[in-house]
């Protein structure tokens, strides 16, 4: 009929906020979630990055010899120029930028293009087929997504490197 009063009920698990300082080093979030945050960081960098995507696609377009600079750029870097007046006087400086340092840039943009490609077309598959979408399915796209972008990051990487 029913179980004798004897019987302790299973304690149901507790979830509370996490504390960032305690528990951020032991949290163990799932592939999702982490694809989810990395969807997140990736279009930000494509924003945030915008006006160098733009700069760099109208040097390479503009004629041969801005295209040659442009490439150039990759390989020897450049020197941007700054001035800063301040009260009366103008202070000039520049920054070295050097050619493995727009390399790295241009991975990022790589990275960012690639992945926030990927996990976009992972999110518009499960909006669009939400019956078959599983925690399983959920799962392997996600290491899927994850897998492809590093993969195909790291073989324009070796391109955009020189070292095919």
């Amino acid at each position: 009929m029913s179980e004798p009063a004897t019987s302790v009920a299973k304690k149901r698990p507790e979830f509370r906020n996490i504390n960032a300082f305690t528990d951020l080093r032991t949290y163990r979030l799932p592939a999702a979630g982490i694809v989810s945050i990395l969807h997140r960081v990736s279009g930000a960098i494509m924003f945030l990055l915008m006006p160098f995507i733009i700069w760099m696609f109208d040097k390479s377009i503009s004629s041969e010899i801005s295209f040659a600079k442009f490439t150039a750029l990759f390989d020897i870097g450049t020197k941007f120029d700054f001035s800063l007046s301040l009260f009366r006087s103008a202070a000039q400086f520049s920054v070295p930028f050097p050619g493995w340092l727009v390399k790295l840039v241009a991975l990022a943009l790589i990275w960012a293009y690639l992945h926030h490609s990927i996990a976009g077309l992972r999110h518009l598959w499960s909006d669009t087929h939400h019956s078959a979408v599983t925690k399983e399915f959920g799962k392997t796209s996600a290491i899927v997504t994850l897998a492809l972008s590093v993969f195909l990051t790291v073989v324009l990487g070796a391109k955009l490197f020189g070292l095919y």
